[in-house]
């Protein structure tokens, strides 16, 4: 290491001794059209291949430009080109800016481009300029979308599907690759998760209106963190505005699941000040949305001769309030040419108030005649109310709040003509809180039940007084605290210095340092409470009653009587005159643990172009990850054995090698070779070990011996760019994945298996007449490979004769992936053939039509996503499948002046459940509907 670091210094010192030869080229480049600086500009000086790309603020650099007088050149699509001669000055920062006029020259005719064109020109010369795949979605482009969250801007995009959660987009499944596969970052850091068993981002947290452009790197480059095999998705905050700026959108609508209104608000204030020293801009965003959701959920299993029936089953009914906070602060200083710092500060957090009703039919029983014929069922009927404490934030509903906020400061440095520097520093955090949560349960026993299994796809089952409130007998009332928060302090040092191998060629090396300590903790409690006066039946109580009617997976189905949430809401637990508690240790012990991860990364990224068309990107990255996790060993569910810490260390090298061929007449052609990790999810890795001894008896445990993903990926990608804004591009992709996790479970576990895999710990299982005994944990599996292909085009038709068509838009993609997943064994020990990688979404398409001129536009959007195999189960017959999807959503908006236009927006007009099935689609699973939702509003831009 000290070698290394001499090696450094002293290549470092030489190309400081050599700076004052030389000098530096720097500018901004903006659009006359409102002042906003355009990320991606092609920036070349006419001597050699020399040429450079503007950032996300518009900032350009050369390096080590001897000194005389040049052409500078900017090339960006849908504005015309625009180039100045530069007397270049040895020893100094010689600054030149350019303002371009939007519109492009074609046939000798300027057609001009309307806002949202000019919002589409930035992301298409963003994703042309970078040297990795790339798909990008400017700020402008989510807006003309009718999305409320980043979660359903990002299903728009080519090889991306999402997982939902009461009907809005939440998890990302990229290219087939689960959650856990992928990484989300904020402005280049990353964002924790505030879930307590994974390293899911929840995209439903940050509203779109909060982020100015979305980047999705399909493939890494050696200075961007690894642990991203299906893709990186990089949320980029408004950055400092080059002027004055001030927005604000007010907005209303109404969501009729529940008849109920909803509620948007946002500001944006930015400016520039000590003579644009200073930038600063700030945002804030508020989002209230009062809905619900139908819900019909069913376990199906096997009887004595395969017949199949359900032995669990659910009607819900939930009332929902989601409310969404979002603030944001971005600052920069200027220093001089060489130097200047930015401050970025943004807070998000998003309640939940939720009561959920819910009917539970439960341990049914099939009853069998003497051929093992079923000639009718059994079981309970349990009535559920869960709700909260009645104060100030609870409201009588369950409270889940969860926050995501980043600080950061970092600085970009040019030490000399040829060495530049940027370091930054960010604090992250994530929590969810679920203060005071309470449930209160009844039963009616052993009720004779009729099971419809005429129509899988809608099974019901009723019983006789499943609704007599007069015959449920209070069973349960607890209270849980639950929190889980994570945290990461990151820290980034880079250096870029001019290095080619080939004279006359740009050439660029790229080295630096990167850490990141993280902490994670999940902390529940749980408390059962029994009434000093025993509560009487069901119908003593105040309750509530919901029908069938306007149920939308049909009127067959009746959520019926229970326990009004405000009478749950109001019970004094606390008072021991009125409770008595006990806490539940089986609710929370194995839940509970703590981790910590130190993650320490280097990396060396060389750029060389071999001529004017053809460049090349080597990298190799080096991460060691260091862990120490603490989780419980649990005996019969609530004996706390003892504690058990766990520490390991390994260290993953990754190479990547990317090529890219600037054809004629705007062809861009992608090459790419790149590994990537995917670390195994927190719990999973959690050194918990919990033992159910019984007739049956099963052990669950955590596995901190888990390996991390190790994935080898090969991408090949062809675009072809319109000069009017438009883009067409079509490429493959194959990922192979050693290491791969997934759950395994043994149905005959032994004495001395546990010796071998838990040595040190106490071992439950009997050496002599041990019984029946299973494990369940996560473990690696041997390979997965994951292909496919994606097909993307975006124009406007304006190549057809008529003024209708200059205003019309199509924007098409369509992506195929397929999987096959090797070393799966089912529950006997059996290794499964013919399993695909679970979230491997076989189809995905999406497409727009849209329609602008100077005051008017609309656009109407579909998204449809194949079902996919979500979690995979004992054998065939358990494995859970996330059912196909398709949305239509639509939006328009009308100029009522320059500044003040009226838009309006609806959200899930097919009314698409989200459903999950059983081993075969037409076994549901579960069924979930949230009906369509309607906004309309005003926004303000100065």
């Amino acid at each position: 290491m000290k070698k290394l670091f001499l090696f450094v210094l002293i290549f470092v010192s030489h190309y400081v001794s050599k700076a004052q030869e030389t000098a530096v080229i720097t500018g901004k480049i903006t659009e006359t059209e409102g002042n906003f600086s355009l990320p991606g500009a092609t920036i070349k000086l006419n001597v050699g291949n020399r040429y450079t790309i503007s950032n996300q603020n518009g900032n350009y650099e050369f390096l080590n430009v001897p000194e005389g007088t040049y052409q500078i050149e900017v090339t960006y699509i849908g504005y015309q080109k625009q180039s100045l001669e530069v007397n270049v000055v040895a020893g100094k920062n010689n600054t030149v800016n350019f303002v371009l006029i939007p519109g492009s020259e074609e046939l000798s005719e300027v057609v001009v481009l309307g806002d949202r064109l000019r919002g589409q020109a930035k992301a298409i010369n963003k994703q042309k300029s970078n040297q990795n795949i790339t798909n990008v979605i400017s700020s402008d482009q989510v807006g003309r979308f009718p999305d409320a969250n980043i979660g359903d801007a990002l299903k728009r995009v080519p090889g991306i599907t999402m997982q939902n959660d009461q009907g809005e987009a939440r998890n990302i499944i990229i290219r087939g690759l689960a959650p856990s596969l992928n990484s989300v970052t904020l402005n280049g850091d990353r964002i924790p998760s505030a879930e307590g068993d994974n390293r899911n981002v929840q995209m439903d947290l940050i509203p779109a209106d909060m982020i100015s452009t979305i980047e999705v790197n399909k493939t890494l480059t050696s200075d961007m963190d690894a642990d991203a095999i299906g893709g990186s998705v990089n949320l980029i905050t408004r950055a400092t505005p080059n002027g004055e700026r001030v927005s604000a959108t007010l907005a209303g609508g109404y969501g009729p699941i529940r008849e109920k209104g909803n509620y948007t608000a946002g500001f944006v204030y930015g400016n520039r000040f000590f003579q644009n020293k200073l930038g600063m801009v700030f945002s804030a965003s508020y989002n209230n949305n009062d809905f619900g959701s139908d819900n019909v959920e069913a376990v199906w299993v096997k009887g004595e001769k395969d017949q199949v029936y359900i032995e669990e089953y659910d009607i819900r009914k939930y009332d929902v309030r989601r409310i969404r906070n979002s603030f944001a602060l971005a600052t920069d200083y200027k220093f001089n040419e060489n130097n200047s710092i930015y401050i970025n500060a943004i807070y998000n957090f998003r309640d939940d108030l939720e009561n959920r009703y819910r009917a539970r039919y439960r341990g049914i029983d099939p009853i069998y005649n003497a051929n093992d014929d079923i000639i009718g069922f059994e079981g309970d009927v349990r009535r559920q109310t869960k709700g909260g404490i009645d104060d100030g934030k609870n409201k009588n509903r369950r409270l889940e709040r969860q926050t995501v906020q980043n600080y950061s400061i970092g600085g970009e440095h040019l030490l000399t003509s040829k060495l530049a520097m940027d370091w930054s520093v960010n604090y992250a955090q994530a929590s969810e809180d679920r203060p005071n949560e309470r449930y209160i349960e009844y039963q009616n026993r052993g009720l004779e039940m009729n099971m419809d299994l005429n129509d899988p796809r809608f099974p019901l089952i009723t019983a006789v007084g499943d609704n007599a409130a007069q015959d449920f007998e209070f069973r349960e009332l607890s209270q849980n605290q639950d929190y889980t928060e994570e945290s990461e302090l990151g820290a980034k040092l880079n250096f870029r210095i001019p290095f080619s191998a080939i004279a006359d060629q740009k050439g660029r090396l790229r080295f630096g340092a990167r850490l990141r300590i993280k902490d994670k903790n999940r902390d529940n409690i749980w408390f059962e409470y029994s009434p000093i006066s025993a509560f009487g039946n069901l119908n003593t109580l105040p309750t509530s009653f919901y029908s069938g009617e306007n149920w939308q997976a049909g009127s067959q189905y009746v959520p019926g009587t229970f326990v009004s949430n405000s009478f749950l809401g109001g019970l004094n637990l606390n008072n021991t005159a009125l409770f008595e508690s006990e806490a539940v240790p089986s609710e929370y012990l194995a839940s509970n643990y703590e981790a910590k991860e130190n993650i320490y990364a280097g990396y060396v990224r060389w750029d060389q172009d071999f001529n004017e068309r053809l460049s090349m990107i080597a990298g190799l990255r080096v991460e060691n990850t260091y862990i120490d996790y603490t989780a419980n060993y649990i005996l019969d569910e609530e004996d706390l054995v003892g504690q058990i810490n766990n520490t390991n260390s390994y260290t993953n090298v990754l190479p990547s090698i990317a090529f890219k061929y600037n054809g004629n007449q705007d062809w861009v052609y992608r090459a790419a070779f790149t590994t990537s990790i995917a670390r195994p999810d927190y719990f999973a890795l959690s050194p918990f070990i919990s033992v159910v001894p019984d007739d049956d008896s099963a052990i669950d445990a955590g596995n901190p011996n888990l390996k991390a993903t190790y994935a080898y990926n090969f991408d090949l990608m062809v675009e072809k760019y319109y000069k009017s804004v438009g883009l067409l591009s079509g490429g493959v992709f194959y990922k192979n994945l050693n290491d791969f996790i997934y759950t395994f479970r043994d149905n005959q576990y032994t004495n001395s298996k546990f010796a071998t895999d838990f040595p040190g710990q106490i071992n439950p299982i009997p050496s002599e007449n041990p019984g029946n005994w299973s494990l369940t944990q996560q473990r690696n599996g041997d390979v997965v490979s994951v292909y496919g292909f994606e097909v993307a085009f975006q124009r406007q038709l304006d190549f057809l004769p008529g003024k209708f068509f200059k205003g019309l838009g199509v924007y098409l993609n369509y992506t195929f992936t397929e999987s096959e997943a090797k070393g799966i064994t089912n529950s006997d020990g059996e290794v499964r053939t013919n399993v695909s990688l679970p979230g491997t979404a076989q189809h995905m398409f999406n497409s727009s039509l849209s329609w602008e001129n100077n005051k008017f536009s609309a656009r109407i959007s579909l998204n449809y996503a194949s079902d996919y195999l979500d979690e995979l189960g004992g054998e065939a017959f358990d494995d859970r499948f996330y059912d196909k999807q398709l949305f239509l959503d639509a939006n328009a908006s009308y100029k009522i002046t320059t500044r003040l236009r009226i838009f309006a927006e609806a959200n899930n007009l097919t009314n698409q459940p989200l459903r999950y099935y059983q081993g075969v689609s037409s076994r549901t699973m579960q069924m979930e509907y949230y009906q369509a939702r309607y906004t309309m509003g005003l926004k303000f831009d100065l």
